[in-house]
């Protein structure tokens, strides 16, 4: 028996599928916005990246108490390794620059290496041993400013320093005396980065070297979460 019309379920017709584009982006719009987000994930990287460096020049020069004012002379602004070229003492030739992602303790004198400049160097190599474990993140430099021989009697004392000699303009370019010294007066501080921050009162002596001591320690210790031993 056949269902009444009445109870038979109507179907709608058949109808055509409607597709409705709403707002597609143009390949301009897609291609800025990539740029755009690409651009702050850079920015943000670099944010990461700098961060401990930033903190911790943050919290050696700007929190810094007054009762561990430094002995070294800060100098800002900072000045970077100038790009030139030095030379080894047997002839081989090394880009100056190449000497960063270490703290340096820089010496300047030229080759003859006077009494004072002999001092400078054994007051290096003490301070830089004093430092026990953490000395393995310095590393002692003379930077010779003249074409005068090194005399032999210097060798044994040079073992494990870098020597190079670098024309004297570009010494006196970089660095500075304090008013009324030579340059060969000091010893220079440069941090990995390559910029020279800090020098040393004239005429470091035994007995004041224990402060220039206590310097380079808050240096390391501000630096250590990025700073690391050998190059």
């Amino acid at each position: 028996m056949n269902p009444s019309p009445d109870a038979r379920v109507s179907s709608p017709p058949d109808q055509p599928l409607g597709l409705t584009v709403h707002d597609l982006p143009t390949p301009e719009r897609a291609s800025g916005a990539a740029a755009a987000a690409g651009r702050w994930r850079m920015l943000l990287i670099l944010l990461v990246c700098a961060a401990p460096v930033i903190a911790s020049y943050f919290t050696y020069y700007v929190i810094r108490p007054e009762s561990r004012r430094s002995f070294g002379e800060l100098i800002e602004p900072q000045r970077p390794l100038p790009a030139v070229n030095a030379s080894t003492l047997d002839g081989r030739v090394l880009a100056l620059p190449s000497l960063k992602d270490q703290w340096l303790l820089v010496v300047v004198a030229g080759g003859s290496c006077e009494a004072s400049c002999q001092n400078l160097l054994y007051l290096q190599r003490q301070l830089r041993e004093s430092l026990g474990r953490e000395k393995e993140r310095v590393d002692r430099v003379w930077l010779i400013s003249d074409d005068a021989p090194v005399a032999p009697g210097l060798q044994a004392a040079l073992q494990g320093a870098t020597v190079l000699r670098v024309p004297a303009a570009a010494l006196t370019a970089w660095l500075a005396p304090a008013a009324g010294q030579q340059l060969g007066d000091h010893l220079y501080v440069v941090d990995p980065l390559g910029h020279w921050m800090m020098r040393f009162p004239a005429q470091l002596s035994v007995d004041t070297a224990g402060k220039a001591k206590r310097d380079v320690e808050r240096l390391l210790r501000a630096s250590n979460s990025w700073d690391q031993a050998g190059r």
